[in-house]
């Protein structure tokens, strides 16, 4: 029996999944670190509590598996993209990686929008959002030039994560669009793209295929986790990018939604589309993309108000040893649709699809004496939910919108969410037992080794699908009705915002 191992980075949290070679789940692990707010709108993680998280999980599931280290065949590793860590001359961090929702280079993007819009997308097929590298290099160039003139070498938060592991100085053809530093036609980092930013191409890392075998873990890494040499080590690829495989999402015509940190719909294309409204990635199988739309808070806004706002619940959970989520929902599954005409728009850090404003601001509007806890958490994740259908909007609007899409995502992990949302979009969605990235890197991994034969073989060995969530018909009506409401209080409010920055 062979073993395989992932691990994901996401906004929130590392996760690890152990698989076995029969495509049995062996073992999982998750361990939380923080993000860092510095200034409104500004969020960054600390890439060493990130590697810390990882080293922690790992340590983790080879003591709950019980699996001799020396079984496990091969590692892969995702994240979240747009994430850039900045290394100096003695490969050490420079300051806190920017995390991708961050929106301190509004302006930088603006600019880049108004003067060289149709230049990047043609090279990199994204349009220009703070959510991007190329922006927040611009940012850190004009704001911290000591900063940006020490940079020696920049690296995605999982790509420095491996760089700790095996040395390899290199990140994966799917990640490196997230640079919109890229010409994705030719695959190679672009001169005029650098050029836009004052970065020298050469501090950019190589780009090799996901599932290329690098080096073999260093003396140092294998110290720290307990793997040995016998763990062979992949590029690996985005969170995206492995969720949608992890799903089982791997011919056109095929979708997912996700409710993680980020919400997003992805409908699998075989080719790319470029449109202002999208977020376009190639797909691990070659010649497929998955272009999609996203909301920018969307799990995140869930474990905001846990945070913020559910202390009680957070004790409580941890007095009876179960997840403060699950509390939550019982809660908000109490209310009926609509939250009593309580609504929440998820702007916590601006939006994306479609109105790509880093100035919106999030809002409880319609709160009356009548409105309890429970009605304030239902409305999050009815907020959530509107937002997606804002983002299912364009989709149909470009010809793309899926028919039934699997639900992803640690939110997927809520019936009740799940069915707020195929409420909203008025399609079935295919639940899965495993939900998380990692467990899509564990495949990946898998097939890269040869422990499975093909992309289709891991699917049909790993990917095991659950329930299929049908959408209420008179909920649906409903929602309609009240987007139509959501969308009002979107306009009205937006100048407002805008005076507010």
């Amino acid at each position: 029996m062979k073993f395989l191992l992932g691990c994901d980075f996401g906004g929130t949290s590392s996760k690890a999944t152990l698989l076995s070679s029969s495509g049995r789940v062996v073992a999982t692990a998750t361990c939380e670190y923080p993000s860092y707010f510095p200034q409104p709108g500004w969020v960054e993680q600390d890439p060493e509590e990130v590697y810390q998280a990882f080293v922690t999980n790992v340590r983790s599931i080879l003591q709950d598996s019980g699996v001799d280290p020396v079984e496990i065949a091969a590692l892969s590793l995702d994240g979240a993209t747009h994430t850039a860590v900045l290394l100096d001359e003695r490969d050490k961090p420079i300051r806190r990686a920017i995390y991708w929702t961050d929106k301190r280079s509004s302006e930088q993007a603006e600019f880049l929008s108004r003067k060289y819009k149709a230049e990047i997308e043609r090279l990199s097929f994204n349009s220009p959002s703070s959510v991007w590298t190329l922006p927040q290099f611009m940012w850190l160039r004009a704001n911290e030039p000591e900063t940006f003139g020490r940079i020696r070498k920049v690296l995605s938060m999982k790509d420095y994560v491996r760089f700790r592991l095996t040395g390899d100085f290199v990140t994966d053809s799917i990640e490196a669009m997230g640079f919109m530093l890229l010409d994705a036609r030719t695959n190679s980092w672009s001169p005029f793209l650098c050029e836009l930013c004052g970065l020298d191409p050469e501090v950019l890392p190589e780009i090799v295929d996901p599932m290329q075998t690098l080096s073999p873990l260093t003396e140092e890494a294998m110290r720290d986790t307990g793997l040995t040499r016998a763990t062979v080590v992949i590029a690996g690829a985005t969170d995206t990018a492995m969720e949608i495989y992890a799903s089982g999402a791997i011919a056109e015509g095929q979708a997912t939604v996700k409710l993680a940190t980020a919400g997003r719909i992805c409908s699998v294309t075989g080719r790319e589309y470029v449109d202002q409204m999208l977020v376009t990635y190639r797909h691990v199988i070659p010649g497929l993309w998955y272009p999609g739309t996203a909301t920018k808070t969307c799990a995140a806004s869930n474990r905001w108000f846990r945070d913020i706002l559910s202390q009680y619940e957070k004790e409580e959970a941890e007095r009876r040893g179960i997840d403060a989520y699950i509390l939550m929902s019982e809660a908000a599954a109490e209310v009926k649709p609509g939250a009593d005409g309580l609504f929440f728009h998820p702007y916590l850090q601006g939006e994306l699809t479609p109105y790509f404003d880093d100035r919106l601001r999030a809002s409880f509007t319609g709160i009356t004496a009548y409105h309890t806890k429970a009605h304030f958490n239902r409305a999050v994740l009815e907020g959530v939910g509107y937002s997606l259908k804002d983002c299912f909007a364009v989709l149909g609007e470009l010809g793309i919108a899926p028919v039934t899409a699997s639900i992803i995502g640690g939110g997927a992990k809520s019936p009740l969410w799940t069915q707020i949302v195929a409420d909203m979009l008025g399609i079935p969605l295919q639940t899965v037992e495993h939900i998380d990235s990692s467990l899509g890197s564990a495949m990946l991994a898998g097939v890269s080794v040869g422990v499975f034969s093909s992309h289709q073989d891991a699917v049909r060995k790993c990917v095991k699908v659950g329930r299929m969530v049908l959408p209420n018909r008179d909920n649906y009506s409903f929602y309609e009705e009240q987007f139509e409401h959501y969308r009002e209080i979107q306009r009205a409010l937006s100048p407002i915002y805008h005076r507010l920055d």
